[in-house]
C-alpha cells in the first residue's frame, strides 16, 4: 500500500485503489460501448424531431391562443391533466416508450418505436410528462 504525507496537516493517508477501466473499444479505442450507444441513440432521437406524425400530434392538441401575449399564437393541452399550455412548456411523449439501445439487437424494436404512427404519441405537459418518465424508470429497475 503507497502513503502520502502532506506537509500542511502532517496526517499519513492511504491512497485509494483505482477502478478497474472500462475497455474502449469503439471508434480507434476512444470510446467506451456505453459511450459509443449513447451517441447512436442520441443522434436517433434528435432526427425524430423531424418525423411528422410528431408535428402532426402537436397540431391536434393546439388552438389559438387568446390572451394578452400577442406574440403567442397557439396553446397546447396536455393530454393528461386537460390543462392548457405554451409550445415551450410541452412534450411529445411516447404512449409505449421507446425503449433502451445498449447494443446492436436493440436497435430495431428502438427505431421501429421511435419513429412510430401518431396512434402511439401524446402531448404532454412537462410536469406530466416527467412524472410519467420518473414512473417509467421505476417500473425498468424493479423489472431488473
Amino acid at each position: 500500500m503507497n502513503y502520502i504525507c502532506y506537509p500542511f496537516n502532517f496526517k499519513i493517508m492511504a491512497k485509494k485503489p483505482k477502478k478497474p477501466r472500462v475497455p474502449r473499444t469503439r471508434n480507434a479505442g476512444t470510446m467506451t460501448e456505453s459511450a459509443f450507444w449513447s451517441m447512436i441513440r442520441s443522434a436517433l432521437r434528435q432526427k425524430s424531431r423531424w418525423w411528422k406524425p410528431i408535428s402532426e400530434c402537436k397540431t391536434l392538441a393546439r388552438r389559438a391562443y387568446k390572451g394578452k401575449n400577442k406574440r403567442q399564437k397557439w396553446e397546447y393541452q396536455c393530454n393528461k391533466c386537460k390543462s392548457w399550455f405554451k409550445s415551450d412548456q410541452v412534450n411529445v411523449d411516447h404512449i409505449e416508450p421507446a425503449g433502451s439501445l445498449n447494443c446492436s439487437n436493440d436497435l430495431p424494436p428502438f427505431v421501429d418505436t421511435l419513429f412510430c404512427e401518431q396512434e402511439n404519441l401524446q402531448v404532454l405537459c412537462k410536469t406530466c410528462h416527467d412524472e410519467k418518465t420518473q414512473l417509467e424508470r421505476k417500473l425498468k429497475q424493479f423489472k431488473k
